[in-house]
């Protein structure tokens, strides 16, 4: 967990007060300087057999102590401890561009390999697109390869494309190390920390979200929104090229 180390590290010093914490069914968020999401993810565990330490005073705690829990093993701790590193970072406005990691993903793979961890609703464009488009999942489903499968097909990628939650559940630096020097690399979804560190880790572009309106992203969330129903979100891409 080098690189979740090295990105709390990059957090600014001086206490930032949590204002709140919500975790919702797919969304958890933390509000502090900033509001910041992750998915929240609690493993394969029976209903009522996750905890989480603190639980009526995480508002008591600064945003960098919950981000430090993004290094738990504890699933649902973890999305917490994303969420608040999320809710720290500023965003540098001259690296971003309001533009969906589809449309990226798609303006690379054409005739080219492409691999996808993690199960977005644009894959089925993808495989139009690329030579070959493979879906890599925890839990696969139709025609997605397991987890074990990374190793065979990311190697052989020009393009890949890493789900945010990786953060979460530690898996990222493993996927990074089998990424080739020269394939483009992308990590997506609004688990995605906004931070330039991650592109000395050979990522090419990052895609994710910023909360816009508080209110309206705390009500969905709340209200058990998927992703495409949150409210109050800018998509934003940040890239070195940009």
């Amino acid at each position: 967990m080098k690189l979740l180390q090295e990105i709390i590290d990059t957090l600014p010093d001086k206490p930032i007060q949590v204002r709140k914490v919500i975790i919702g069914i797919h969304w958890t968020l933390v509000a502090s300087k900033y509001c910041g999401l992750a998915s929240t993810m609690v493993g394969q565990e029976q209903h009522g057999h996750v905890k989480i330490k603190d639980v009526g005073e995480l508002t008591k705690k600064s945003a960098q102590e919950l981000a430090t829990w993004s290094l738990s093993d504890n699933l649902l701790e973890a999305s917490i401890g994303i969420a608040a590193i999320n809710s720290i970072l500023d965003l540098n406005e001259q690296l971003l561009k309001e533009i969906n990691a589809s449309e990226v993903i798609a303006k690379h793979c054409v005739d080219k390999n492409l691999a996808i961890v993690g199960h977005f609703p644009f894959i089925e464009k993808m495989k139009t697109i690329a030579r070959n488009c493979w879906i890599i999942e925890k839990r696969p489903q139709a025609d997605d390869f397991p987890e074990e499968a990374a190793k065979d097909f990311i190697p052989q990628s020009d393009v890949v494309a890493i789900s945010g939650t990786t953060f979460i559940n530690h898996s990222i630096e493993n996927l990074l190390s089998l990424c080739p020097p020269s394939a483009l690399v992308m990590v997506l979804g609004p688990s995605t920390p906004m931070t330039p560190l991650l592109f000395d880790y050979g990522i090419s572009f990052l895609s994710g979200s910023r909360v816009i309106d508080e209110e309206a992203a705390i009500t969905t969330i709340q209200e058990g929104a998927i992703f495409p129903q949150v409210k109050g979100i800018r998509i934003l891409t940040m890239s070195k090229e940009i």
